[in-house]
């Protein structure tokens, strides 16, 4: 798939809008970040799809209530806390989210850690990770903030061993690194939308063209990788706010923000929801792919003081509290939309012998517009006129997500990747 504007709902003093992201491949790197559209959010018909209560535990899928639930907790300011890298690192901290590189004047934001309500979450231990996945190998697949958790992890896991870069050169959409010591790979997937998409007339593409978005098909960028994934993180979200005309079985059935007569108009909730339907039968159908699969929950942005090309940052130098703040609105619906499916294709998952786990970030990461790279992200000369509230600084509190990551692990216990059994491989349904 192309690299392409994408589209990222920005909300200022409670009205919502969607502005335009210009990023570039998954791997690929970028010198800037630009937000280019603003575009009134449409919400939709969403009474076919339920809203969950998002104090609703849905992280811990065990169904043991005396089981913590790491993904239910608040942030707590320690002074004495040390990040994890820094610019002295041996790893490469991009760019648009090196705050520290780029003279983000406060600190604070490094010193609060997660806890939660029912027990402590361990501090990120290198070694004990690589343990976890010797002679594994684990993917990243979808968008740039999933990149943003992946570089975070290299990070991390730069005191104990560095990866030898091992990508294809002729391939720009998968990235792969090996950490020889531990017989580790590292794969990083650029699949924004996770199902098929085309532009009409790439010459003619602009930042408001709309897309071909067929929802019944999975990208095969990832899907033919399957046979060779242990571990599997999906994310995606941005760019389902972009104009797209939707199809399935080849057939056009509707559209998002295509003002064309005659063309229903279909809830991007919808469409949302279909795409993560179309990712989880392909999992579950897949007769060769056995592995342990993670649902990293939609990434909330900040935006305040403005619209993303009027005035719009991400100023804030402290946490939320949960009394102040909490989904609602369209990132309610987003992450809901996830969870949804998420649930629905769990059911037929244990059924078939195939781990599915819900790496619950949503509701941490709405308390965190601290994290955020704002105009931190880019050297000051560069005069960049718009602030990036969407991805997070690194170091950060997206390190935090590779805590929950290796806490998860753990809870697998030992031999939680299994390639020698045989799974219930009848086709689903779950549309």
């Amino acid at each position: 798939m192309k690299s392409n504007p994408i589209e990222l709902p920005t909300t200022t003093n409670g009205n919502l809008h969607k502005p335009l992201i210009n990023t570039k491949h998954f791997i690929l790197p970028i010198t800037t970040l630009a937000l280019l559209i603003t575009i009134h959010l449409y919400v939709g018909n969403f009474s076919d799809h339920p809203l969950i209560n998002p104090a609703t535990p849905v992280g811990d899928s065990t169904g043991d209530d005396d089981k913590c639930n790491v993904f239910q907790g608040t942030w707590v300011f320690d002074d004495e806390r040390e990040t994890y890298y820094t610019n002295e690192t041996k790893c490469i901290i991009d760019d648009r989210q090196n705050c520290m590189k780029y003279g983000r004047p406060d600190t604070d934001y490094l010193k609060w850690r997660w806890q939660p309500d029912k027990c402590d979450l361990p501090e990120f231990d290198a070694v004990e990770f690589l343990e976890a996945v010797r002679g594994k190998r684990l993917a990243f697949i979808g968008d740039s903030v999933g990149r943003n958790q992946m570089q975070s992890l290299v990070c991390m896991l730069a005191s104990e061993a560095y990866p030898i870069d091992v990508t294809n050169i002729n391939d720009t959409d998968i990235k792969r690194w090996v950490f020889p010591p531990y017989n580790f790979t590292l794969v990083a997937i650029w699949s924004p939308l996770l199902v098929t998409s085309r532009d009409p007339h790439p010459e003619k593409f602009s930042r408001n063209s709309i897309m071909n978005l067929y929802l019944d098909e999975p990208e095969e960028v990832w899907t033919s990788e399957l046979d060779n994934i242990d571990i599997a993180i999906f994310s995606a979200g941005q760019w389902f706010f972009r104009p797209f005309m939707y199809y399935e079985k080849g057939e056009l059935i509707g559209c998002h923000f295509c003002n064309q007569p005659n063309i229903t108009e279909i809830s991007l909730y919808d469409a949302y929801q279909r795409a993560y339907n179309t990712t989880f039968t392909t999992l579950l159908d897949h007769q060769n792919y056995t592995g342990l699969t993670f649902l990293r929950t939609f990434s909330p942005q900040h935006f305040e003081n403005g619209e993303y090309n009027n005035g719009g940052n991400c100023v804030r130098t402290r946490p939320f509290t949960k009394q102040e703040m909490r989904l609602d609105g369209y990132k309610l619906m987003m992450y809901s939309t996830q969870v949804n499916a998420f649930k629905e294709a769990q059911k037929e998952a244990e059924q078939k012998g195939l781990k599915l786990r819900l790496m619950d970030t949503s509701n941490a990461m709405i308390l965190r517009p601290d994290g955020h790279p704002n105009h931190f992200g880019h050297p000051a000369s560069d005069n960049k006129s718009f602030a990036d509230c969407v991805h997070w600084c690194m170091p950060g509190p997206v390190d935090t997500w590779n805590e929950f990551l290796l806490e998860m692990l753990k809870m697998e216990g030992e031999g939680f990747i299994e390639k020698t059994y045989q799974r219930n491989t009848t086709k689903l349904n779950l549309r």
